[in-house]
């Protein structure tokens, strides 16, 4: 290749997200393994793989970089259609829709481009234990079957941005 030919190529294309790839801590507290949410629905992993972090403090950040596909009025859960066709979805606590979106405060909407690490929601952590509610922030790969393993990588206290979740096609 000459020295010039490089100019002819026009504007690199984004490189596509190299696998196996790892989605990032989107809470500050202790990791809550698959089996172990206090939920049939997500601990049998019905919905996809997924994990949840039992949250410290009343933050939730971008696991992966992408566009939020859902923002329901609720506040209480997120879609995310994240880089390498990954799809995401945070759900913020157990039985937290009840809630009506009383004690979260998103701060992205349907259609929003993010980068991860971004703060997503913000939620109160004493409003939702005084409706009886777990807080746990779960997150579940819900396209689990188009990858050959979804693996918890983390475990104890993680911060946002630690390693949680591999996936390898």
């Amino acid at each position: 290749m000459g020295f010039f030919d490089f100019l002819k190529k026009g504007p690199a294309q984004p490189a596509a997200p190299a696998f196996p790839m790892t989605l990032a801590a989107d809470a500050k507290g202790t990791v809550v393994p698959m089996e172990q949410i206090p939920d049939e629905v997500f601990a049998q992993g019905i919905l996809g793989k997924c994990c949840g972090i039992d949250p410290s403090e009343g933050k939730v950040y971008a696991p992966v970089s992408g566009t939020i596909t859902q923002a329901p009025d609720s506040g209480h859960a997120l879609g995310i259609q994240g880089d390498g066709g990954v799809e995401v979805l945070i759900h913020v606590g157990v039985d937290t829709v009840e809630m009506k979106g009383d004690g979260f405060s998103p701060k992205v909407k349907e259609g929003d481009t993010i980068t991860k690490g971004q703060l997503l929601l913000e939620m109160d952590l004493a409003k939702i234990a005084a409706a009886n509610h777990p807080a746990v922030v779960i997150t579940v790969i819900t396209n689990t079957d188009d990858y050959q393993n979804v693996e918890l990588v983390a475990s104890g206290t993680v911060a946002p941005g630690d390693d949680l979740l591999k996936i390898s096609k």
